[in-house]
Formats: structure tokens, C-alpha cells, sequence
């Protein structure tokens, strides 16, 4: 995916109700997390999204996505996502455990491409935006993927076991940075509670990512093609403990 850093931070009073932003690149504080539209790609398609912060407590967050996208079938249109603001900065040599829960549901179009993902980046230094001169590698896990569609560059394995579940592993360039996805072979996991740090040292012991790369964000969302569909993320957390 691809992240721009010329967002518009919407302010948001403390309120008993949702919030919702719709702009192009909006994004608003969500607790422990920020919440951004991005929408990246919208340009090479017709439809529209919002995003809506539900809840935010502690280290706990519960958002919504809705969207309708036509045209354009081969090409993402956005990535609207929470990114954490304190999950960032460590070394894989330093992480100790990285712990997320991600509890999801969808209601969607017929014929819907779409994927569920997390997208997370290391760089060779501690802090750098996402998709940028400062990304080395861009690794994505999968949690559904619909209509057919792939990831960046080609699958190298299938059958890979990895935190209780089932993946397939893809892997390409894309700008300066490396992308490595493991793509659910279970179908949707819709109740995701993992480790992150599993993925995290199978890259550095089987990819030749090294321990000294520094994460430097961790994003979770999702990407559509076409169709219409309102995700809705019921329970999201994810920390680094070093």
C-alpha cells in the first residue's frame, strides 16, 4: 500500500458519540492510535469512504470503515487504517514480545476485492514514515483476501505455520523498500490474538531481514479494489514490549 504523509488532522472534542472523517486524507486522534482515511488510490476509480472511531480506551481501539469503489479492479483505492502511536522505534533484536488482538466483521458486496491486513514497516532507522525513502521493508499479514487479488510480487511458500494459523508467503520490490505478505490459507481470521514477534523472527531466521532493522510503524486496515463493504473492528490492540 501506499501511505501519504499530507494528511489533515481533524481535531475531535471529547464527545459521547462516534466520530467520523471523510476527506481524502483525514485523519484523527483514536485514543493510543491515530485513524486515517488514505486515500491513496481513489483516483483510479468512482465511489467514496468514511472512517468512524467508535471507542478508544487504554490501549484499545474500535473503528469502522465504510466504502463503495468502482472501477479500476487491478488497482487499491485506500488504505484506512489505525497506526499505533507507541508501537515504534525498537529493534528486532530488542523485541521481547509484540502482542495484538484484532477482532473484525464485514458486511459486503457480491463479488467483492478486498483484503484485511496489517501493514507494518522497518527501517534502518528508529522512526521514518510509512512508504518513504526510509523504508526497507514493507511486511503485510493477511487476514482475508477476496475477489482474487494479490500481493506485491510473487508467492514463494504456501503451507507456512506461523501463530496457530496457516499462511502463504509472497514476496517483491515495490518503490525502494522490499514487501514480504503472508496471506491467510485459512480464509477469513476475523478473531486474530498473536504475537507478533512470530513473524517478526521467522523473517530475521528464514528472509534474511536483520535483527537490527527498526520497526517503525505498525498499521492495521484495509485495502479495497472494488465492491462495497463497512468493516467493522469490534476490539484492536497492539504493542512491543523490549
Amino acid at each position: 500500500m501506499r501511505f501519504s504523509t499530507l494528511f489533515t488532522l481533524v481535531a475531535v472534542a471529547a464527545s459521547a458519540g462516534a466520530q467520523t472523517i471523510t476527506g481524502q486524507f483525514d485523519c484523527m486522534p483514536a485514543g493510543a492510535y491515530t485513524l486515517c482515511q488514505n486515500l491513496w488510490g481513489k483516483s483510479a476509480g468512482v465511489g467514496g469512504q468514511n472512517s468512524t472511531l467508535i471507542s478508544a480506551s487504554g490501549n484499545t481501539v474500535s473503528w469502522r470503515t465504510e466504502w463503495t469503489w468502482q472501477n479500476g479492479p487491478n488497482n487499491v483505492k485506500s488504505y484506512a487504517n489505525v497506526l499505533s502511536n507507541s508501537a515504534k522505534g525498537v529493534q528486532l533484536s530488542a523485541v521481547k514480545s509484540a502482542p495484538t488482538v484484532w477482532q473484525w466483521s464485514q458486511t459486503e458486496s457480491s463479488g467483492i476485492r478486498v483484503d484485511v491486513s496489517y501493514d507494518i514497516w522497518f527501517g534502518v532507522q528508529p522512526s521514518g514514515s510509512p512508504a518513504s525513502t526510509a523504508s526497507s521493508y514493507e511486511i503485510m499479514i493477511w487476514l482475508a483476501g477476496k475477489g482474487g487479488i494479490q500481493p506485491v510480487g510473487s508467492q514463494i511458500l504456501t503451507g507456512l505455520s506461523l501463530a496457530g494459523h496457516t499462511w502463504n508467503l509472497w514476496k517483491g520490490p515495490n518503490a525502494n523498500w522490499q514487501v514480504l505478505s503472508f496471506v491467510s490459507a485459512d480464509g477469513d481470521i476475523t478473531d486474530f490474538n498473536a504475537d507478533l514477534k512470530v513473524f517478526f523472527d521467522y523473517l530475521v531466521q528464514q528472509q534474511g531481514v536483520s535483527a537490527s532493522q527498526y520497526i517503525q510503524a505498525i498499521q492495521s486496515g484495509t485495502e479495497p479494489f472494488t465492491g462495497s463493504a463497512n468493516l467493522l473492528t469490534s476490539s484492536y490492540s497492539v504493542a512491543i514490549n523490549h
